[in-house]
């Protein structure tokens, strides 16, 4: 296909997502969840006092949004004022007359950068001339010169970078993402920064439909859908420009605002998801009780020798776990699991729940070989009883620790507790290969 189509295509794309939006007529950087009716009302006046497609996935990050430090900031640059409650109190901005300006006043205004002035006398100063209303603003630096300030990560208060906003409805809306994080928004107003908290399965496939404005610490508001058409966003500091915050700031619930914490591309989960493609569709039974997550997020107790089918497997990025999804009578299950084994130091079961091949074994358990339907509900409970064969006592119990034969017409398999150290002794007939007694 020809780059034009690709552009033509693109255009298109976006235009009808685009539509499909409640997004501001007169700001196309105000966007919000598809679950409420835009409103032209205007916020209460201030109160002073509280007042490209086949690219691959990977590096794509990196290729469309690069940190730009205050020092290399060039004239022209766009943000956005979007004052906290702080802000309101303390004002950012003056005008040309040296007077100070409401924050409020300036919400969600474009300001273009226009370059620095002062020589170094605790006066200079980050100029900017107001898109909407053609006046020129600029913000005093508050102790150092702008070539010491500039290296800081303090940055201007009350701007979101827009750059990195414009790239993400070029570069992002119409992508595939999975979702990372189990916790995202939707909105409850077009007239504040009011959400409310929803539940999203870790692992979901969702598509951007839109993006616009976030906030100053997280500039980029990412608006995706579900299968079923559901919106709900996250604010996020892609690039970090101007976002006010450290990089070693982001962490612990701080993550969920970087794109890395709350999404993957799903060219870069793909990629790494084809290492489990060989598991898809197999049949498994769990090897002892456990607890899987369902559809809409219940948690439900599994027991001992529960069959399934293994639908799909998505890695969790940034973790070392895989998300399983599995079938059971068209019923289906989430569980996380890993493939690395660690260790087990003060698991009292002496073995990691979570490790996939001490979970689950392959195969049907109906259809294993000398294993009897009339054993099943024992073999369950971990119980052997006389009579069990071999297969039996493999399902009910595992692999033995030792092996031991007693004598010329018996033999034992020993079983030694994780928990205790004490000792369960299965012994067998040799003639018929079946159990004798167990102590």
């Amino acid at each position: 296909m020809t780059k034009k189509f690709f552009l033509l295509a693109s255009i298109t794309l976006l235009s009808v997502l685009a539509n499909a939006q409640t997004r501001d007529p007169n700001n196309k950087y105000l966007v919000w969840t598809n679950n409420i009716i835009f409103s032209e009302e205007k916020p209460e006046e201030e109160k002073e006092e509280l007042a490209e497609e086949e690219e691959q996935a990977k590096g794509f990050i990196e290729t469309y949004f690069r940190y730009v430090s205050m020092c290399d900031w060039k004239e022209g640059m766009k943000f956005m004022v979007v004052p906290d409650k702080k802000d309101m109190v303390v004002r950012t901005f003056a005008d040309s007359l040296g007077r100070l300006v409401s924050s409020m006043s300036l919400r969600h205004k474009i300001m273009v950068y226009k370059g620095h002035t002062g020589e170094g006398d605790l006066h200079e100063r980050v100029n900017f001339v107001c898109e909407d209303d053609g006046k020129t603003y600029y913000y005093e630096l508050p102790t150092a010169t702008f070539e010491d300030y500039c290296f800081s990560k303090f940055g201007v208060p009350t701007l979101a970078y827009l750059g990195d906003v414009d790239t993400a409805i070029e570069q992002l809306v119409g992508k595939k993402l999975i979702t990372k994080n189990d916790v995202y928004n939707v909105d409850v107003s077009t007239t504040s920064y009011g959400y409310e908290k929803i539940k999203v399965p870790v692992g979901t496939e969702v598509t951007v439909v839109a993006a616009g404005v976030g906030t100053r610490n997280y500039p980029v508001k990412l608006i995706v859908a579900d299968n079923s058409g559901r919106e709900f966003f996250q604010n996020v500091a892609i690039s970090r420009t101007n976002s006010g915050m450290r990089d070693n700031e982001f962490t612990g619930d701080e993550v969920k605002h970087t794109f890395e914490g709350s999404f993957d591309l799903l060219g870069d989960a793909a990629l790494a998801d084809k290492e489990y493609d060989k598991y898809i569709g197999r049949k498994v039974f769990t090897l002892y009780k456990t607890d899987m997550k369902l559809e809409d997020g219940t948690i439900e107790s599994i027991p001992r020798l529960t069959g399934f089918e293994i639908k799909t497997m998505h890695v969790l990025g940034g973790t070392h776990y895989v998300k399983m999804t599995l079938d059971r009578d068209g019923k289906l299950y989430t569980k996380q699991v890993t493939f690395q084994q660690e260790s087990v130091i003060g698991d009292m079961a002496g073995e990691h729940e979570d490790y996939y091949f001490n979970l689950f074994a392959s195969g049907n358990v109906g259809t294993i070989k000398g294993v009897r339907k009339e054993h099943m509900n024992d073999i369950r409970q971990g119980v052997v009883r006389k009579g069990f064969n071999e297969s039996e006592v493999k399902l009910a119990l595992g692999n033995p620790n030792r092996t031991l034969k007693t004598n010329k017409t018996t033999y034992s398999w020993v079983y030694t507790s994780a928990k205790n150290g004490s000792h369960s002794v299965v012994t067998f007939s040799l003639k018929n290969k079946e159990v004798l007694y167990v102590k």
